[in-house]
């Protein structure tokens, strides 16, 4: 039973309503806004906590001395041209973007065709393809990263590029499952239905019925694969060699010794790299559907 509103007699006799008096109302508001500033004071203070380490970096990198110091004493590109002039790091930046292609094609591929086939399952048989699709994320890189060694070891295939290209997909096929089977949950299986009604082949019908559809997922998945491989360290420790090394191995053996300001350059780069793949995914697909798919 709801309430009545609480009511006083005026002078005529007329019974009126009363509301809140200005003082309950300017309460009331007053604490709003004290609430919605703290949660700004908080979201804006994990912000920065983030992004100082980032800044940090960026701004060392442009330092001119053997020693990083923040502020640099003396601001100088010797670092970034003492990359640009690097063997080892131009040999570096291939191999990770070799890996970081061929993991993007493999992964996307990969959890595409897993996303499809699970829409024609259900109940238990979903559940448990879904649970192995997401088990290589929960296991810790070192193990998965071992494990490959030895047994890709038995097929001489240790070192090689396709070593690291199958174990950066490892974990970048469920994330692209996962966001793929998130862009076909919003797809409507009938338009696929009525393209293989009227002649169209599987692939066909993919082609031009269901990828225009999805692309958004599919240019998100690409995304965050290629991210992915771009930056994984620890699996690709273990089966990387010489000729295959990627920058954050090659980064972590120069660091070993001494801390070489060129890492800060290579640091810097990588966030750059990843900071405009994902404002080309933006301008390709839209921010909010590129945040929806993924």
């Amino acid at each position: 039973m709801s309430e009545e509103p609480p009511t006083r007699a005026d002078g005529a006799g007329e019974t009126v309503e009363s509301g809140p008096t200005p003082t309950t109302a300017g309460s009331r508001f007053g604490r709003v806004a004290v609430g919605t500033w703290l949660f700004r004071a908080g979201v804006g203070t994990v912000f920065a906590f983030l992004l100082a380490p980032i800044v940090i970096v960026a701004v060392t990198s442009f330092g001119d001395s053997m020693v990083l110091s923040l502020p640099p004493e003396t601001f100088s590109t010797r670092w970034y041209e003492s990359f640009l002039d690097s063997s080892r790091w131009q040999r570096a930046t291939r191999n990770s973007l070799i890996a970081a292609v061929g993991t993007t094609v493999l992964a996307t591929v990969a959890g595409t065709t897993a996303a499809l086939g699970v829409r024609n399952l259900g109940g238990r048989a979903e559940g448990a393809v879904l649970g192995l699709a997401v088990l290589p994320l929960l296991v810790p890189g070192v193990v998965l990263g071992s494990s490959l060694l030895v047994f890709l070891g038995e097929f001489g295939l240790q070192q090689t590029y396709l070593a690291v290209i199958a174990a950066h997909s490892l974990w970048a096929t469920p994330l692209a499952f996962s966001v793929v089977r998130a862009s076909l949950s919003r797809f409507d299986p009938r338009l696929r239905e009525a393209a293989l009604d009227l002649g169209a082949s599987p692939t066909r019908a993919f082609v031009e019925v269901v990828a225009p559809n999805i692309r958004s997922g599919l240019f998100a998945a690409a995304l965050i694969a290629f991210v992915v491989s771009l930056q994984e360290f620890v699996m690709t420790l273990f089966v990387s060699g010489r000729d295959t090394r990627t920058i954050p191995v090659l980064a972590w053996n120069s660091l070993r010794n001494s801390l070489d300001p060129v890492v800060s350059v290579v640091s810097t780069l990588l966030v750059l790299v990843v900071v405009l793949a994902v404002v080309v995914g933006s301008l390709v697909v839209g921010l909010e559907r590129l945040a929806a798919d993924t």
